[in-house]
Parts: structure tokens; C-alpha cells; sequence
């Protein structure tokens, strides 16, 4: 049975689909948060630009493949393919097939892009692809066997902390001084009269919470203030609340007396914690290391938690290698059509 693909291009399909998209997921190599219906229709409705292109591959009715793209326009490069998601604000992005027909799928899928049904199109630009993804080994000579170019490179490094099952064992794991540095701040911090942190729970106001954490990320640096257009907080505030309503979210914070000091917008996906975005109130208490007792805080729960990994995401910040990280990079895959 040949595999058959559609096109989509009405941001419906991520609800239209979703059932479906998601079991697809669960049967692929690349479950990932970031692949998943639920975070595609956040980003779109609020960061998407030019036509949304989503393509189902499909075997006697059963779904095999996704590739949730759109076209925009680039000035020097022409018509532009892209994975949803591909700003900095999305960590993992892949193309999606079940797990041992990669090869077939991915074919499948070029096949219809580069055949007369589906848009005009110049360049492909697929970003924030695992090291282990499928995608990176087959499609590559797949495009070439096309008569495309292809180039590949290395985009960036995420740092990952794969979690023992105790507390002891990760403290045992660490540098001598960056052991003896956390387990001193934290010892200081636990001492501290009216300190306490928390995740926000169906107890808590999550909108209300939501706006504390954007105020904290605003404060953590003249950077980030910026990064935080009006439609960037749109999108946080609509995607914590798709992703609490999911159950993968993890808004944590710590005060003192009331005053919050530090915040972590974590996922919990797939039994790891993905560590989104911080926030951090510098002037509070400055000799407190606040974002670092809050880390270590989290990390310590996740191992309660029996969680296997603990995921800093892209970004080569010297605090994540002191907390143990090891790279795991992630790559670009740019395909440039001929003729």
C-alpha cells in the first residue's frame, strides 16, 4: 500500500488532527512537547507568519507522518519552508513519523514537495532538528537523490542533566566546588525566615501567576525586557494555559515574606522537565543566589518525582554545565531547490 499525502493549510487541522497527531507522536522517536498539536496551534495563532503548508502522510487510512510547515517570504532567498515553530522560542522541531517507516515517510513527503499539487517553493529551513533524529540521517540524501542541495550544520548545544535516583547520587555527580557552592546556598536559603517556593497548582490564580513570572523575566535583563513584545506575552499567557490544561506545566517560584524572588516556566513532558524560560529579581536579596537555590530546589523534586531528565534547553549559559549538563546538540537542515 503506497503512502498517500494532503495538504492542509487552515490552522483547523491542529484541532482537526489532534487526536490523531498525538497518538502519531507517541508512536514516533520525536515525542517531544514542542511537536505536539497543542503547542503548533499556540505558536501559530501568535507567531506564525506567511501561508501554513501541514502535510499528512497516510497508509491505508492510518496516519504515518506530519510535517507541520509554512512559507514565508525571505528577501534574498525567495519563498522560505519552514517547520512551525521556527523562532528561538521552540527547542525541539522535527518532522514527525512513526517509529521504523522514517525513511518511506520522509520520502513521501518530499515527493508531494516537489511535485505539481503542492505551493511554489525555493528554499527549505528546518531548524532545531535532535541529534538523534531520524530526519538528520535520511532526509538529507533523500533531498539530494531529488536533485536538491543540501547542506547541514550544527545549530546549537542543550545542555541535558540525565537524573540518578537520588538526590545524594546527582550531588555526588557535580564538580567538588559546585557541589559544595549549591549545597551552601541552599542550606542558607532553608534557613531563611519566611522563604518558601512553590508550583503553581488548580489552587493557584494561574493568570495572576503567569503575569508575576513575565515581571520577573522582564527584570532579569535589558535583553529579555525587550524579547517581551506585546505578542510575546500573548503567547506565554496563551500557551501556559493551553500547556496547564494539558498537565505539562511547571510554573515554579521562590519568595520571601511574600516578595517573589525568582521563577522557572518549566514543561514536564514524557517524564523530563524542560526547563523553558527563567526570571529573576536581581536587586531582592543579592547574596541569596536566588535563581540558583530555585534550580537546585527543582531539580531535587524532579528526582523525588523520579523524572529522567532534567533539560536546560539550547543555550551554552555557563550555569547549566554547574549543574551537571552534557550537550546534546541540535541541527539545521537547509535544502535549496535547483531549477
Amino acid at each position: 500500500m503506497s503512502i498517500a499525502v494532503a495538504l492542509y493549510q487552515h490552522s483547523h487541522a491542529f484541532d482537526a488532527l489532534a487526536d490523531e497527531w498525538r497518538a502519531l507522536l507517541r508512536r514516533s522517536v520525536s515525542d517531544t512537547l514542542f511537536l505536539t498539536p497543542t503547542y503548533k496551534r499556540v505558536w501559530w495563532r501568535h507567531l506564525g507568519e506567511g501561508d501554513l503548508l501541514l502535510l499528512t502522510a497516510r497508509e491505508d487510512g492510518d496516519l504515518v507522518g506530519i510535517a507541520p510547515l509554512f512559507i514565508a517570504e525571505r528577501a534574498s532567498e525567495g519563498r522560505v519552508l519552514h517547520t512551525v515553530g521556527c523562532v528561538e522560542v521552540s527547542d525541539y522541531l522535527d518532522w514527525i513519523a512513526a517509529s521504523g517507516r522514517e525513511e518511506e515517510v520522509l520520502g513521501a513527503l518530499l515527493d508531494f514537495l516537489g511535485g505539481p499539487e503542492a505551493p511554489p517553493w525555493d528554499r527549505m529551513d528546518l531548524c532545531n532538528i535532535h541529534q538523534d533524529s531520524p530526519t538528520l540521517r535520511f532526509l538529507p540524501p533523500l533531498a539530494e537523490a531529488r536533485g536538491w542541495g543540501v547542506e547541514t550544520e550544527v545549530q546549537e548545544v542543550c545542555p541535558v542533566v540525565n537524573l540518578p535516583e537520588t538526590w545524594e547520587e546527582y550531588l555526588a555527580s557535580l564538580r567538588g566546588k559546585d557541589r559544595h557552592e549549591l549545597r551552601r546556598k541552599m542550606r542558607r536559603a532553608e534557613a531563611m525566615e519566611g522563604l518558601r517556593w512553590y508550583i503553581a497548582g488548580p489552587e493557584d490564580d494561574l493568570e495572576a501567576r503567569v503575569e508575576d513570572f513575565l515581571d520577573l523575566m522582564a527584570k532579569s535583563s535589558p535583553q529579555k525586557a525587550a524579547f517581551l513584545t506585546p505578542a510575546m506575552r500573548a503567547f506565554f499567557r496563551d500557551l501556559a494555559r493551553a500547556i496547564f490544561d494539558a498537565g505539562w506545566l511547571q510554573l515554579a517560584f521562590l519568595e520571601v515574606r511574600g516578595r517573589k524572588l525568582a521563577s522557572y516556566f518549566n514543561f514536564v513532558y514524557n517524564n523530563r522537565v524542560l526547563v523553558y524560560n527563567s526570571g529573576l529579581d536581581w536587586e531582592a536579596y543579592p547574596q541569596l543566589g536566588a535563581g540558583i537555590v530555585l534550580t537546585g530546589l527543582l531539580i531535587r523534586h524532579a528526582i523525588e518525582e523520579g523524572r529522567e531528565a532534567y533539560d536546560f534547553l539550547r543555550g551554552d549559559e555557563p550555569y547549566k554545565y554547574r549543574f551537571g549538563g552534557r550537550d546534546v546538540t541540535v541541527h539545521r537542515i537547509l535544502v535549496r531547490r535547483e531549477g
